[in-house]
């Protein structure tokens, strides 16, 4: 079922900041969206952030009204559409309120088999939240440093989840000198196959890796749940060769120095699909290399997603970097500013949506975040504020007419919440729903 869902701001918040939501966005303040999942029953989830950062507020403005502010919002939907709930988390202004989840980079959010929510950033933070959004049940905190033999074990667990057909959990995993980064940035891609519990968080085994040696690693690793070969990762034991080693000839500028490893996605049980990306340039990096890798559970690259030309069908235009996989059918796909594309399990593309034609233009407005369980793909419009959810068949070749049919009920699903919500330039309020604070 299409559907077209509000990433809603809570009126207190807005009341409570004074939030001028018809200012424009030069004026220091912004809704941003960080991920969208949806779960086996319909249900969906949206994490997204609103900020005001502007010039003249002192860090000590008592007066909400004025000061500074910036939180990451969790909002629920029904089946129908509905919210059924929001949440306010993550606050990073000075003497505001202490959040139970583990703020970072690159936030993400994954429905685990139990049914909770599993909010993702890096290093390697990873909180589990209650369905319903009331509560944290679990708070894995990784320490952003680096990794002196001294130093207790890192509590931390994955950087990225995202969960196989059967409950694996397909994780990326940051670790410190990357690149000799004086930070941790993801670089391992590994496979847990327990759960992950308020109590227990299970052993990552370890599949594939970017950097073959990031330096300043102390040995044994702090990562004692990140396991290869029987033992915790380190400096002299990690999957190797390194993913960009087994394609060492296709970066002629950096020879894969400061590339970056995309979210991992799983395209059945036992195979992923793991974005591996060149380093970027200040002045444009359109033309620059990338890999979608195929990657088994024994850790070998098997493949690839054929079919993308490096600069015709760039993602380092407007930098968009995902892979949604589709396990449940052995599909994936990837949205950029040039197209949208289907692949089989076997890495062929079978269908390819030119953005440059009037009936897929409007696709460059918005973003790929995942697939759902149905195999619907879940896109967000980066101006107006909305997910869009589109069923997509059996047969990859009638894509595109089911994704025109999506985008002519977006049109018409957007002015009836127009007609019911009243947003103001494009930003949602709702009222009604219970709004917590986690």
């Amino acid at each position: 079922m299409i559907q077209t869902l509000p990433m809603a701001l809570p009126g207190t918040l807005v009341d409570l900041h004074r939030i001028d939501l018809s200012a424009p966005y030069s004026q220091g303040w912004g809704v941003k969206v960080d991920d969208v999942a949806a779960d086996p029953t319909g249900g969906t989830y949206a994490l997204y952030r609103v900020y005001r950062y502007t010039y003249g507020a002192a860090d000590d403005e008592p007066d909400p009204g004025k000061a500074d502010f910036g939180y990451r919002l969790l909002t629920r939907y029904s089946t129908d559409g509905e919210v059924l709930a929001s949440a306010l988390c993550c606050p990073d202004r000075p003497g505001g309120r202490s959040s139970a989840v583990a703020s970072g980079v690159d936030m993400t959010l994954c429905v685990l088999p139990d049914g909770h929510l599993a909010v993702s950033a890096g290093p390697n933070h990873t909180t589990l939240i209650a369905p319903d959004l009331s509560r944290v049940v679990a708070a894995y905190h990784s320490e952003d440093r680096r990794p002196y033999p001294d130093l207790a074990p890192d509590d931390g667990f994955a950087a990225s989840l995202s969960v196989t057909p059967s409950g694996r959990l397909l994780c990326g995993v940051s670790e410190y000198g990357v690149w000799k980064y004086g930070s941790a940035i993801p670089n391992i891609v590994g496979v847990a196959d327990g759960e992950l519990t308020a109590t227990s968080k299970p052993v990552i085994e370890a599949l594939a890796s970017l950097d073959p040696e990031p330096s300043h690693q102390s040995d044994p690793g702090r990562h004692a749940h990140v396991v290869h070969r029987g033992a915790p990762i380190g400096p002299r034991n990690r999957p190797r060769p390194a993913l960009t080693e087994l394609v060492a000839d296709e970066d002629r500028l950096s020879h894969w120095h400061d590339s970056r490893l995309g979210r991992p996605t799983p395209l059945a049980d036992d195979l992923f699909v793991v974005p591996v990306l060149a380093r970027t340039f200040r002045g444009g990096s359109r033309g620059q290399p990338f890999v979608f890798a195929l990657v088994n559970d024994r850790g070998e690259m098997t493949g690839r997603l054929h079919g993308l030309h490096e600069w015709r069908d760039s993602p380092f235009t407007g930098f968009c970097w995902t892979v949604a996989g589709d396990p449940y059918r052995g599909r994936a796909f990837h949205l950029n500013r040039y197209g949208l594309y289907a692949w089989d399990r076997g890495g062929m593309l079978r269908a390819r949506l030119d953005t440059e034609t009037k009936t897929f233009k409007a696709l460059t407005r918005f973003t790929l975040t995942a697939c759902s369980p149905e195999g619907d793909l879940l896109l967000v419009h980066d101006k107006q504020h909305l997910v869009l959810r589109v069923p997509t068949p059996d047969d990859l070749t009638d894509l595109g007419a089911c994704v025109e049919e999506a985008l002519r009920a977006y049109a018409r699903q957007r002015t009836a919440l127009k007609k019911r919500w009243a947003p103001v330039d494009w930003h949602w309020t709702q009222t009604t729903a219970p709004v917590h604070r986690l």
